[in-house]
């Protein structure tokens, strides 16, 4: 039996098909407002006016950020981000009932952002190729909220390998144990899928699957952020509830059921 609602269906399978779903967002304002609180941090940390067009002014970065400075820049922007009290649920609502749609809706989301400022021709900030749940530190019941927050594409973005052709490498992989993981991207190149998300849109991924990024050869800058998600009582890796994981979503019957205890005398 199925009681899914029929979009809920449609977005299930389209997700396990494809390791992804790119949508737009659902709550613009609330993008609009982590994309302004981003460029005011910018802002202060290189001492200048706010721009006219934050979307211009993130792109074009790369002009007054030099590579040496764009990790402390980077920190400087997850540290104002993160002391906002506002943050967290303002992310969550970009994708919320996507989340639940794919996940559940007892949740647990990422203490920690993840930011990415990937300048054009620096390859100071790759991710290659690479599945979370390789090691013993990702769940597999784990999904990824990824948001641009400027138009992201080809090399601007990140790629990913649908899961059939995930399958079919990993079986592989060991394979290329001595060859290092380019010879593995190198192998899997012709099946990859880089992802087109214009600002305004979200990217929800698995990370069982094989992804990352490459050298930025576009013109711009990206900018993307990613946080995770998973069902409060699915099983954890090496990144704990408490620790990396807070609850964002608990419902009224297991805040019961984790408190019931069982009066004595009845097993006795």
């Amino acid at each position: 039996m199925d009681f899914l609602k029929k979009i809920e269906t449609d977005l299930s399978a389209a997700f396990v098909q494809n390791g992804y779903i790119v949508q737009p967002c659902e709550n613009l304002s609330a993008l609009d407002k982590i994309r302004h609180k981003t460029v005011d941090l910018a802002t202060n940390f290189l001492e200048v006016p706010y721009p006219e067009d934050a979307g211009e002014f993130l792109d074009k970065i790369f002009s007054v950020v030099p590579v040496e400075k764009l990790n402390s820049f980077r920190l400087h922007i997850i540290s104002g981000l993160m002391a906002e009290p506002w943050f967290r649920e303002a992310y969550f609502s970009c994708a919320r009932s996507l989340v639940e749609t794919i996940v559940g809706n007892e949740l647990v989301m990422q203490r920690n952002i993840g930011l990415s400022i990937q300048l054009p021709g620096d390859d100071s900030s790759l991710l290659p190729l690479h599945s979370d749940t390789w090691g013993s530190e990702c769940s597999p019941f784990e999904v990824v909220l990824w948001i641009p927050l400027v138009d992201c594409h080809r090399t601007k973005s990140m790629f990913v390998l649908p899961p059939a052709a995930d399958a079919k490498w990993r079986e592989r992989v060991k394979e290329f144990a001595g060859a290092g993981t380019e010879s593995l991207y190198r192998a899997v190149e012709p099946e990859i899928e880089w992802l087109e998300v214009p600002y305004g849109n979200v990217v929800l991924f698995t990370p069982t699957i094989m992804h990352g990024n490459r050298l930025n050869q576009e013109s711009t800058t990206r900018w993307s952020m990613n946080i995770r998600f998973k069902g409060l009582f699915t099983p954890y890796s090496d990144k704990r509830l408490g620790e990396y994981f807070a609850p964002i979503a608990v419902r009224a019957a297991s805040k019961i059921g984790m408190k019931f205890t069982m009066p004595g005398g009845f097993n006795e």
